[in-house]
């Protein structure tokens, strides 16, 4: 298995509002902003606030994550379709990424960030900055996990958007990849939009694509399967006995989901997990099942990460 190291990065606040509103940053737990550079001499004058310049002008900008419920023709039943970054933080990893994303999204983004390393500049307004300051005061007191990420796909990356909307379902679809040069060794299945294989053509219904490649792969050699849900996703990292999982729920805006279902390849007799905005959560069913683990969260509101060891 080839795995990548992924670095842990906080995301911070991008604040562009006066001073007058430090007490509402205060208020929120939050305690270091990223401010234009015209503001920030006058912000450096508010205690208790650490500052520093940036200019999103000159960063990666990212959708703000989310889902939208849709119509599926095929059954008349809303389906969600999930809006997530999580492709754009493996293409252009060690970018700067910039996200707008008001209200209770803000927390949203800021999991996700954390979740990929990434050190993400998140823009949000009044509403969005208790939800921040509360992820990111939960993120603060996270043990540190120096673990590289893990994947059971090659994916040959050509820059196109086809390539790029591929990406995308196969983060969506909890299909573990990571990004690979081509001819560059390694284990694990290799996918290449143009190949014989997969050819451009089919990239019209990505979607079916997608599922393509998990029939490639095979369940049978998934690294992490989570089952119950369409809109919970998942990022593993793993080594040397040691694992640590993250779940975020795209609809939490929305409503909490019910029953998460997860299966990680591996064998780990100990467990622990924290929630965001659930202290104290515990898993269910822990057990082994032919060389992999499986439990269940009963609930998962936004936010959680099961650390794992032998």
């Amino acid at each position: 298995m080839i795995v990548l190291a992924l670095a842990v990065l906080l995301p911070s606040l991008f604040w562009d509002q006066s001073p007058d509103t430090a007490a509402a940053l205060r208020d929120a737990g939050i305690t270091h902003v990223s401010v234009p550079q015209s503001m920030a001499q006058a912000w450096r004058k508010v205690s208790g606030i650490s500052v520093d310049v940036a200019d999103p002008g000159g960063m990666r900008k990212l959708p703000t994550p989310s889902v939208q419920f849709r119509m599926n023709e095929a059954s008349a039943t809303r389906a969600p379709w999930v809006d997530a970054n999580g492709w754009r933080y493996l293409r252009y990893a060690g970018s700067k990424f910039y996200c707008d994303a008001p209200g209770k999204a803000a927390a949203l983004a800021a999991a996700e960030a954390y979740t990929y390393g990434a050190g993400t500049l998140i823009h949000t307004d009044t509403d969005g900055l208790k939800p921040l300051g509360q992820m990111l005061q939960f993120l603060e007191k996270l043990p540190p996990a120096d673990l590289p990420a893990v994947s059971d796909i090659r994916f040959i990356d050509d820059g196109s958007p086809q390539s790029g909307e591929l990406m995308n379902l196969l983060i969506r679809r909890n299909l573990l990849f990571r990004i690979a040069k081509p001819g560059e060794s390694g284990s694990g299945l290799v996918v290449q939009l143009g190949s014989k294989e997969y050819p451009k053509a089919e990239a019209a219904n990505p979607s079916v694509l997608a599922e393509k490649v998990r029939a490639n792969l095979t369940d049978a050699k998934r690294s992490l399967r989570i089952y119950g849900s369409e809109v919970v996703i998942g990022r593993l990292l793993a080594q040397n006995g040691s694992a640590r999982l993250y779940l975020i729920n795209y609809q939490s805006g929305h409503r909490a989901v019910e029953g998460i279902r997860v299966r990680v390849a591996g064998d780990y007799s100990k467990h622990s997990v924290s929630a965001y905005d659930a202290p104290g959560r515990s898993l269910m069913d822990y057990g082994m099942k032919t060389g992999a683990i499986e439990f269940t969260l009963p609930e998962l509101k936004t936010y959680a990460v099961v650390d794992l060891t032998r």
